[in-house]
């Protein structure tokens, strides 16, 4: 008999094991796994013996919720809360005003630069007893701190000595989700819409409080709700309590809610006969409209608006500015503490010479009418998120105006959600741009955090990858793109070395060869991309509409809608002139930036042909011809992808099952499409070089008949 109980308690231990390892990705990197390495878990027992959150607000309610559940499944063990300190080994958070042993151990001096968000984590004595210490001037403070806390624990980092402070160096960091009404989310990848309407407001689906929790653990303080191609209807009663009924859940975890207004609304839901910013009826809509939204959310963060851009309505429609527009919705916010991000990505009606200089062209003029609660949104790049662009010149352009950059965590242009590829490079690069707007040294990353202009209204935005899906984000590395996000908003000047690392260790393991390997795929995987799709400064050659896939060939339509627009390839070469021979877009930067792109010598080649129509013979750095050099490029980003998929391989039964073969699986679509994008794209572009690829490369399996018409048919989002 007591054998027999041997066996069936074996067998129990080995089906509990089993569904232990089984992973759909649903907890992100917030898994709170046993400790795996036994010194580690040994230490951290013996340092971590209980804890005490004190205050009672529904923040610092979430934080004692998230310590409680990370401790537990961290240490393996459930982890004694107390209502008083009284022994060694303690975890102590609060803030000064909430918990008297905060209180009592006089941080103020240490707490005093670190405004409401920001937080300090230390070992120190409490009554001769020693105690692990998570202190803020602000219950989201908390919060941030204990999940600060946690992914230390995660990552196996030691907390014998800890000192640590942390505050955000961007006052608004949040995600632009384009979601729609009808549940569609435009540039979605994974699924449909998280905001169920038609469940709220009475239901809160528990993804709900796992999405707040998740951008809590990075320090996003802020969701734009709906699309920018907005729908009015949103500000209308009905929808207006269901996103309260959103805005009472999130404001437990930090985070503020956010709509885009459509510019019509008077109109289209207010019964106006115009949308005129400077009409009397229409401001006194537009405030009133506030404050009705203001009695049900009185947190409300404000409006996005996208105006005068692919169709959307907009204050130029009645011959008024953008300024105008964005002082009219800014008046009627800024009495409740609202503030009214404007976007900057606009189209002219008729086709500019040269897309890339128009929002500079547009908002430069502009600078120092907006009212102080205006933002104005500004891509990272001035086309728009292609794998590679430079950064864009309204970045330091305007002093007297804020300036915040919206960047995108989906893949509109990078794979949707099939390809692997890491976006922290694509940021970073951006970020860590020299504006030399103010002399050298005048970082994009300073102009956003406001240090450059001494402004004190900061912002920053990512334009969501998330849908219903059960991971998320459908593919299981894209979650990386979401955490990057929030690590840069939170500290634009982290690497984006250190935060895969993060991520890697809380989202996969600790194991130090998993660790390197998963890193240099993602570290990589970028580059990757840029190389089978666009390559030497190549840009928007995508397939027509959903931007899937190569389509070098689209000439049909709006001009600078096509592909030929950007890449000008003729029988002399290839590239966009954008120098003052050209269309001199590379003016609209500052001296030491326009003379580097300006010079075919000087300027990277990275971006070469983003700034030159650059002649097909045209000696590299590398001393092959431009043409030979474009055929290596694209063919170095194929031969990337297949070392991705071998070092992918090597983890095998080192990280769970489940992921591990879906993103084998991904690697290998990932492959064939990346030879789709190589093989179109050289064949169409030898059309106008008359130039043989080179010998040595793998030559293209079909003819370019065949690139040109492939559809696609297992591409989620893709139709």
């Amino acid at each position: 008999m007591k054998s027999l109980y041997s066996i069936i308690l074996i067998v129990l231990v080995a089906v509990n094991f089993q569904v232990a390892k089984a992973e759909d990705g649903y907890r992100l990197w917030l898994r709170y796994d046993l400790v795996a390495d036994p010194g580690i878990l040994k230490s951290y027992n013996k340092l971590i013996k209980g804890w005490i959150v004190e205050g009672d607000s529904p923040v610092i309610q979430s934080a004692k919720k998230e310590l409680d559940k990370g401790l537990e499944g961290l240490l393996g063990h459930k982890v004694q809360s107390f209502t008083s300190p009284g022994g060694n080994g303690l975890v102590i958070a609060g803030t000064p005003s909430g918990s008297p042993v905060v209180a009592s151990l006089k941080l103020n001096d240490k707490l005093a630069g670190l405004g409401q968000e920001g937080y300090l984590i230390i070992n120190t004595k409490y009554r001769n007893k020693k105690v692990i210490v998570i202190a803020s001037n602000g219950d989201a403070g908390v919060l941030y701190g204990v999940f600060n806390f946690l992914r230390l624990l995660q990552t196996n980092q030691p907390v014998k000595s800890l000192s640590i402070t942390s505050a955000p160096k961007i006052k608004i960091r949040l995600l632009n989700h384009w979601d729609n009404l009808d549940r569609s989310v435009e540039r979605g990848y994974a699924g449909l819409s998280l905001w169920n309407w038609e469940t709220l407001p009475g239901k809160l689906d528990e993804r709900y409080t796992d999405y707040a929790r998740a951008n809590a653990s990075v320090g996003i303080n802020g969701t734009v709700l709906t699309n920018v191609n907005a729908n009015a209807l949103i500000l209308t009663k009905d929808y207006l309590l269901k996103v309260a009924a959103l805005a009472d859940l999130f404001r437990s975890y930090g985070t503020r809610v956010y709509l885009t207004a459509r510019f019509s609304a008077p109109v289209e839901i207010g019964n106006l006969k115009t949308a005129d910013p400077l009409d009397p009826d229409v401001i006194k809509w537009w405030k009133a409209k506030a404050d009705e939204i203001y009695s049900y959310i009185p947190d409300f963060g404000g409006f996005v608006v996208k105006a005068n851009s692919e169709g959307q309505p907009g204050p130029q429609d009645y011959k008024r500015t953008h300024a105008d527009g964005a002082n009219t919705l800014a008046d009627a916010v800024g009495p409740h503490g609202g503030i009214v991000m404007w976007r900057a990505f606009v189209y002219d009606n008729n086709v500019p010479d040269d897309r890339a200089k128009q929002a500079y062209n547009e908002f430069v003029p502009l600078d120092g009418k907006f009212r102080d609660n205006v933002i104005i949104q500004v891509k990272n790049g001035p086309v728009d998120f292609q794998p590679r662009e430079p950064f864009h010149p309204l970045f330091g352009a305007m002093p007297r105006t804020p300036i915040m950059p919206e960047l995108q965590i989906t893949q509109e242009y990078l794979g949707s959600s099939t390809h692997l590829v890491y976006l922290a490079p694509l940021y970073e690069e951006c970020l860590k741009s020299d504006t030399y707007a103010k002399g050298k040294g005048s970082f994009v990353a300073k102009v956003i955090d406001g240090s450059l202009d001494n402004h004190k209204l900061t912002a920053i935005a990512g334009v969501a990858n998330t849908g219903d899906v059960r991971n998320w984000t459908g593919h299981p590395v894209a979650q990386s793109n979401w955490y990057a996000f929030g690590r840069l908003a939170w500290d634009p000047y982290l690497t984006s070395e250190m935060i895969a690392d993060e991520w890697i260790r809380m989202t996969f393991s600790n194991n130090q060869e998993t660790l390197r390997t998963i890193s240099r795929i993602m570290l990589d995987s970028r580059e990757a991309a840029v190389k089978y799709m666009t390559p030497l400064g190549l840009h928007l050659i995508m397939y027509s509409g959903h931007h899937y896939g190569p389509g070098p060939w689209v000439s049909r339509g709006r001009q600078d809608w096509t592909s030929v627009y950007y890449h000008k390839a003729d029988e002399k070469g290839i590239g966009f002139n954008r120098t003052s021979s050209g269309s001199n877009a590379v003016g609209q930067y500052f001296p030491p930036v326009r003379d580097l792109y300006e010079n075919i010598v000087t300027c990277p080649e990275n971006l070469l042909l983003w700034f030159h129509h650059v002649p097909w013979d045209y000696k590299m750095k590398s001393g092959r011809s431009l043409w030979d050099e474009l055929c290596y490029t694209y063919h170095d980003g194929v031969k990337t992808v297949q070392l991705m998929q071998n070092q992918w391989e090597s983890i095998k039964g080192f990280i769970d099952n489940d992921r591990f073969e879906t993103v084998k699986t991904l690697l290998i679509r990932q492959e064939r499409d990346a030879k789709i994008w190589r093989d179109g794209c050289i064949l169409y572009f030898q059309t106008f070089s008359k130039k043989p690829i080179p010998a040595d490369l793998e030559k293209p399996e079909h003819d370019l008949d065949y690139y040109i018409n492939h559809k696609y048919t297992d591409i989620p989002g893709i139709s």
